[in-house]
Protein backbone atom coordinates (compact mmCIF):
# COMPACT_ATOMS: atom_id res chain seq x y z
CA UNK A 1 0.00 0.00 0.00
CA UNK A 2 2.94 2.37 0.60
CA UNK A 3 3.82 2.28 -3.11
CA UNK A 4 0.34 3.61 -3.91
CA UNK A 5 0.60 6.65 -1.64
CA UNK A 6 -0.37 9.93 -3.31
CA UNK A 7 -1.02 13.39 -1.90
CA UNK A 8 -4.52 13.63 -3.40
CA UNK A 9 -5.98 10.39 -2.03
CA UNK A 10 -6.31 8.86 1.47
CA UNK A 11 -5.52 5.13 1.47
CA UNK A 12 -6.87 2.58 3.96
CA UNK A 13 -7.23 -1.18 4.14
CA UNK A 14 -10.41 -2.20 2.35
CA UNK A 15 -12.64 -5.20 2.83
CA UNK A 16 -11.24 -8.72 2.26
CA UNK A 17 -7.60 -7.62 2.06
CA UNK A 18 -8.19 -4.95 -0.55
CA UNK A 19 -7.35 -1.26 -0.66
CA UNK A 20 -9.73 1.68 -0.44
CA UNK A 21 -8.79 5.18 -1.59
CA UNK A 22 -10.96 8.20 -0.84
CA UNK A 23 -10.83 11.79 -2.05
CA UNK A 24 -12.93 14.81 -1.07
CA UNK A 25 -15.73 15.51 -3.55
CA UNK A 26 -16.82 18.81 -2.05
CA UNK A 27 -20.03 17.17 -0.80
CA UNK A 28 -20.08 16.51 2.96
CA UNK A 29 -19.91 12.79 3.76
CA UNK A 30 -19.81 11.73 0.10
CA UNK A 31 -16.23 11.24 -1.09
CA UNK A 32 -14.98 9.80 -4.34
CA UNK A 33 -14.04 6.16 -3.61
CA UNK A 34 -11.73 3.82 -5.49
CA UNK A 35 -11.37 0.21 -4.36
CA UNK A 36 -8.87 -2.44 -5.37
CA UNK A 37 -10.19 -5.94 -4.61
CA UNK A 38 -8.64 -9.31 -5.20
CA UNK A 39 -9.78 -10.93 -8.43
CA UNK A 40 -8.11 -13.45 -10.70
CA UNK A 41 -4.32 -13.17 -10.62
CA UNK A 42 -4.32 -9.55 -9.41
CA UNK A 43 -6.76 -6.91 -8.23
CA UNK A 44 -9.78 -5.26 -9.86
CA UNK A 45 -10.00 -1.49 -9.47
CA UNK A 46 -13.43 0.16 -9.26
CA UNK A 47 -14.60 3.78 -9.01
CA UNK A 48 -17.60 4.95 -6.99
CA UNK A 49 -19.14 8.39 -7.49
CA UNK A 50 -20.01 10.50 -4.44
CA UNK A 51 -23.04 8.99 -2.73
CA UNK A 52 -22.72 5.55 -4.40
CA UNK A 53 -23.09 2.46 -2.21
CA UNK A 54 -19.72 0.69 -2.11
CA UNK A 55 -21.15 -2.70 -1.17
CA UNK A 56 -22.11 -3.28 -4.81
CA UNK A 57 -19.87 -3.37 -7.86
CA UNK A 58 -18.57 0.03 -9.00
CA UNK A 59 -17.39 1.22 -12.41
CA UNK A 60 -14.38 -0.85 -13.45
CA UNK A 61 -11.39 1.40 -14.20
CA UNK A 62 -8.56 -1.13 -14.43
CA UNK A 63 -6.69 -4.12 -13.10
CA UNK A 64 -3.48 -4.44 -11.13
CA UNK A 65 -1.02 -7.26 -11.78
CA UNK A 66 2.45 -8.26 -10.65
CA UNK A 67 4.08 -8.24 -7.23
CA UNK A 68 2.60 -6.13 -4.40
CA UNK A 69 5.02 -3.22 -4.94
CA UNK A 70 4.28 -3.10 -8.68
CA UNK A 71 0.52 -3.25 -8.02
CA UNK A 72 0.91 -0.31 -5.62
CA UNK A 73 2.71 1.70 -8.28
CA UNK A 74 0.03 0.85 -10.85
CA UNK A 75 -2.69 1.95 -8.41
CA UNK A 76 -0.88 5.25 -7.74
CA UNK A 77 -0.73 5.96 -11.49
CA UNK A 78 -4.45 5.14 -11.90
CA UNK A 79 -5.36 7.45 -9.01
CA UNK A 80 -3.18 10.32 -10.21
CA UNK A 81 -4.50 10.13 -13.78
CA UNK A 82 -8.17 9.73 -12.82
CA UNK A 83 -10.35 12.56 -14.15
CA UNK A 84 -13.24 13.14 -11.75
CA UNK A 85 -16.41 15.03 -12.63
CA UNK A 86 -19.46 14.94 -10.41
CA UNK A 87 -22.45 13.61 -12.42
CA UNK A 88 -24.82 15.80 -10.36
CA UNK A 89 -23.01 19.06 -11.21
CA UNK A 90 -23.75 20.55 -14.65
Amino acid sequence: MNAATTHSWDLTNGPAGGIMATRDSGRIGEPWVVTAARGGSGMRVSLYNPGDAIDIEGESIGELTGNPREMGRQLRVLLEELSLTDPECP
